[in-house]
């Protein structure tokens, strides 16, 4: 995806017979799609995200201006009620003002988890009918992060992630987009169907996040009601998918970023406990740095104990040793 258009064949909604006619463990592929419905060509970070996400939704959204004029138009003597009954001017406002709050997303201020939230409810406005929704964020080196708007989300996505099947797991693997309109009797996933139609959820248009080099995640928008959601609902959710993919990854990398500095200084902090512990064995009895480090080692080894821990007591013992013998010396004799 680049600011001048779309790159391969658009996003498409997959439908099964039942479907309408027009934070918990996943086990999502994390590779990239091999034929995948969308994409974006660069990722941007830095001070132009904002402007740059608002721009790839409008410039995503332009091909259609002309098919969307055409349908409202089939309406005698009102331009703002689309097919099935839409209203097209409230519902491209809805989407104009969840891509704005979209762009104004700062990911250098909030923790991942409530980004990550934030962006499931802009969907949850983007998206016509919706009642709720969940993000699944993809982890190369660690759990999934998985969050969720409403509590039922919550319940839904851990049984699909426990059964290993549902909308969210096809969209991520597919690389398309999922609808159903009746979960109960969907044959792509009967067990997980049948679970969360009895909790009262019928209706899912499932979103993949994509981005150049993989499926970074996938979101679930959800409905207590059947058949709420269309075409038109996926192809709204579409739309908020683009930008929502790349604010998402640019938020990854600012976590992984501050993951990895907190690492390095932990790294910093453990050497010099370990380097201080060494030069208090060579000054008690006169060995090699070499010989120190041995020796430190094989009393980890026998206590059981990291090493950094068995440095850390002999630090401790060493400084405390040395705070009795400083108030010694000032006692009078």
């Amino acid at each position: 995806m680049s600011l001048h258009g779309v790159s391969g064949p658009r996003p498409t909604a997959k439908y099964s017979d039942c479907s309408l006619p027009s934070g918990r463990k996943g086990n999502l592929q994390r590779d990239r799609p091999s034929q995948p419905t969308m994409s974006a060509r660069s990722t941007v970070t830095g001070s132009q995200d904002r402007d740059r996400l608002f721009l790839i939704a409008v410039i995503f959204n332009a091909d259609r201006n002309h098919e969307r004029a055409k349908r409202t138009m089939d309406f005698d003597d009102n331009d703002e009620i689309g097919p099935a009954g839409h209203d097209i001017q409230a519902e491209e406002e809805d989407l104009r003002e969840s891509l704005a709050g979209l762009s104004r997303l700062a990911s250098d201020r909030l923790p991942l988890e409530d980004l990550l939230t934030q962006v499931a409810t802009y969907a949850v406005r983007a998206i016509p009918g919706a009642d709720g929704a969940g993000l699944t964020l993809l982890e190369q080196d660690r759990a999934d992060t998985i969050v969720a708007t409403a509590p039922f989300v919550g319940e839904v996505d851990d049984i699909q992630y426990a059964m290993d099947q549902g909308p969210c797991i096809s969209a991520a693997r597919e690389g398309q987009t999922v609808l159903s309109g009746s979960l109960g009797g969907d044959p792509r996933w009967p067990r997980f169907g049948g679970r969360v139609a009895r909790l009262g959820v019928h209706s899912v248009v499932s979103l993949p996040l994509i981005t150049p080099d993989r499926v970074v995640g996938a979101m679930n928008v959800y409905a207590h009601d059947k058949n709420v959601f269309d075409e038109r609902a996926a192809e709204l959710g579409q739309i908020f998918a683009v930008p929502a993919a790349i604010a998402v990854q640019n938020a990854h990398v600012l976590a992984q970023t501050r993951r990895l500095a907190n690492q390095l200084q932990s790294a910093l902090e453990i050497r010099g406990v370990i380097d201080r512990a060494i030069g208090i064995l060579m000054s008690r009895s006169g060995s090699t740095e070499h010989e120190a480090i041995e020796r430190l080692r094989s009393m980890s080894q026998h206590e059981h104990r990291k090493l950094v821990d068995v440095a850390s007591q002999i630090v401790d013992e060493a400084v405390a040793r040395a705070r009795a013998r400083n108030r010694q010396s000032r006692e009078p004799s």
